[in-house]
């Protein structure tokens, strides 16, 4: 007799054994007498519920995955759906991806020696003389709106629509960054982030990048049309 024949007839007998009278299961463990071979009213169990049937059913065929066709197509359709669902769209890794980066970044701009002149770093001044790699002007200020765009990055891309808004979005206000360190001296108060000119056109390609992230791979999300 095959394996799955085998699993048949236990998974039949380790359901049905359930709801069996008392007599019954006395007589299958071999049980002599009057009692165990005349069922009494009051040892009669009720029908086990069809949903109790479906339970062990299934936790039987769990256990013994091999059963007959029908489990199997069953488990097929489970196992694709949550590989759907778990599944992550291209503008989920996308603004995952960016999340990573802000994130990296943010507290690459606390470390010592990766951040120059680290002992002159203020918490929101243009004179905060502290910069990443050598290059990008810095302030404590500066690197908690990194630390808050990886986070919000991360978070965001559990769904494909909070993906796409956190790109969207996200891009849209580093190039509004970008326009504003433009606009004011360096050396003036409004400076306040601070910004310096590779500050202002490294900002200039990460709205371009995140904006266009978004409104290209957004187009190939099903469901981010109902944002």
């Amino acid at each position: 007799m095959s394996n799955t024949a085998l699993r048949r007839i236990g998974s039949h007998v380790f359901v049905c054994g359930f709801n069996m009278p008392s007599s019954s299961i006395g007589l299958l463990a071999g049980r002599k007498g009057t009692d165990a071979a005349r069922p009494r009213p009051d040892r009669l169990r009720a029908p086990m519920p069809v949903s109790t049937r479906w339970f062990l059913h299934q936790a039987w065929y769990s256990t013994f995955p091999a059963g007959h066709p029908k489990d199997s197509e069953d488990r097929q359709t489970m196992t694709t759906h949550t590989r759907r669902v778990t599944a992550h769209t291209p503008v989920q890794q996308a603004a995952r991806l960016m999340g990573a980066v802000f994130l990296l970044v943010g507290i690459l701009g606390f470390i010592p020696g990766i951040t120059t002149s680290y002992s002159a770093m203020e918490f929101a001044t243009h004179e905060s003389g502290a910069k990443l790699f050598g290059i990008f002007q810095i302030s404590i200020l500066h690197n908690l709106i990194h630390l808050a765009f990886g986070v919000a990055g991360l978070a965001l891309a559990r769904t494909a629509s909070a993906a796409y808004k956190y790109l969207l979005v996200g891009g849209a206000i580093y190039l509004a960054l970008w326009i504003y360190g433009l606009a004011v001296s360096q050396d003036s108060d409004a400076n306040f982030v601070p910004l310096n000119t590779a500050d202002d056109w490294l900002h200039f390609v990460l709205g371009i990048a995140m904006v266009g992230l978004a409104l290209l791979l957004g187009r190939r999300t099903p469901g981010t049309e109902d944002r």
